[in-house]
């Protein structure tokens, strides 16, 4: 097999062990993995988008919550306090 040689800072190659599904996954095996979970071949169905375009209408009249009050309402004072910090 060919190699490759490439070169990480050494923040990345920490953030890069930090997602390998095991120890002795190699860096090839985590790399192809990661790259193949950035794509999604499969088309969006008629709904999908239409959901898409409806949200996007949300957006655009104003139609939004903050993340804040979302925690809120689910009674999730202590993650709303660490935001604020």
């Amino acid at each position: 097999m060919a190699m490759t040689t490439v070169q990480l800072r050494p923040e990345t190659k920490e953030k890069l062990d930090g997602l390998k599904i095991h120890p002795r996954e190699t860096y090839d095996e985590l790399i192809d993995r990661l790259a193949d979970a950035a794509y999604d071949d499969e088309e969006l169905s008629v709904d999908e988008i239409a959901a898409f375009k409806e949200s996007e209408g949300d957006i655009r009249a104003g139609r939004t919550r903050s993340l804040r009050e979302i925690m809120k309402d689910l009674g999730d004072d202590e993650a709303i306090r660490s935001l604020v910090e």
